[in-house]
C-alpha cells in the first residue's frame, strides 16, 4: 500500500505551475502600472494594477491546502518564492546591462521592470510570511470544522495571509521613501487589504468548484493533524 508521503497526484502539478505563473506575472507585470477606474457609488478608484491578479495566488494557495494538505503547498510556496527571487534577479541584471547605442527604450524598460531592491526583497518577505500564514490558518481551521463551510476557511485564512503581506509590504517597501508619504502608508494598506480580500470573495464560488473537482479526481481531502507545521522543510 502507498504512503500518503509517497502518494502521486493526477494534478497536483498543474496547480503547482499554475500558482508560481500567477505569482511571478503578478509581481513582475502589475507593479509598474498605476490603474484608475471609475466606480458607481465608489467613485474614482486608483491602484496598483497587480492588486488585481495576485490575491489568485491566494486562491490557488487555498487549494493546495484545502485538497493536498499543508506539507505539499508548502513545497509549492517554496517553488513560488524561488520564482519570484529568480524572476527580481534576471529583472535586475537585464536592466543593468548596457544598452546597444541603436537601441533606445532603457527608460521604459526601466520603469516597467527596474522596481528597486528595497520593492523586490519587501514583496519576497511579505509573500513568504503572508502565503505560510494562510496556509496554516486553512489547515487549522480545516480540523476545528470537521472539514464543513469552506468559505470560512478560504476568507478567514486570506484575511490572515493578505493581512501579514501588507503590514510586511508596505513598511519595508516604502517607509520613509518619500513615494508613499508615511502618514498615507496605512490608508494605502487598508485599501490594498481589502481589495485583495475582495478578489477572494469574488472568486468563493469558483474556489469551490476547483476544490470539489480536485477532491473528485485525486481522491484525496486531506486533514493536517499530524503535520509538523514548520515553514523551513520540503518533507511531505
Amino acid at each position: 500500500m502507498t504512503s500518503p508521503a509517497n502518494r502521486t497526484y493526477k494534478y497536483y502539478d498543474f496547480v503547482m505551475a499554475a500558482f508560481v505563473v500567477v505569482l511571478v506575472c503578478s509581481n513582475l507585470i502589475g507593479p509598474a502600472k498605476v490603474a484608475q477606474l471609475e466606480a458607481p457609488l465608489l467613485g474614482t478608484l486608483t491602484f496598483g494594477a497587480g492588486v488585481l491578479f495576485f490575491p489568485i495566488s491566494y486562491v490557488f494557495g487555498d487549494v493546495l491546502t484545502e485538497v493536498y494538505g499543508y506539507a505539499r503547498s508548502r513545497r509549492v510556496i517554496w517553488a513560488g518564492f524561488i520564482g519570484l527571487a529568480f524572476a527580481s534577479f534576471m529583472a535586475w541584471v537585464v536592466v543593468a546591462l548596457p544598452p546597444a547605442p541603436f537601441w533606445h527604450n532603457q527608460g521604459a524598460y526601466e520603469t516597467a521592470f527596474g522596481s528597486a531592491w528595497r520593492v523586490a526583497l519587501a514583496s519576497m518577505i511579505a509573500y513568504f510570511c503572508g502565503e505560510f500564514v494562510n496556509s496554516f490558518v486553512l489547515a487549522k481551521m480545516k480540523i476545528l470544522t470537521s472539514g464543513r463551510w469552506l468559505w470560512t476557511r478560504t476568507i478567514g485564512s486570506t484575511i490572515f495571509g493578505e493581512g501579514v503581506d501588507s503590514l510586511i509590504f508596505y513598511p519595508l517597501a516604502f517607509f520613509g521613501t518619500g513615494i508613499i508619504p508615511n502618514d498615507k502608508l496605512p490608508l494605502v494598506m487598508l485599501a490594498q487589504f481589502v481589495a485583495k480580500v475582495g478578489v477572494e470573495v469574488v472568486f468563493t464560488p469558483v474556489t469551490y468548484w476547483v476544490v470539489a473537482a480536485l477532491k473528485r479526481a485525486e481522491h484525496e481531502d486531506y486533514y493536517d493533524r499530524h503535520t509538523r507545521f514548520t515553514p523551513f522543510s520540503l518533507r511531505v
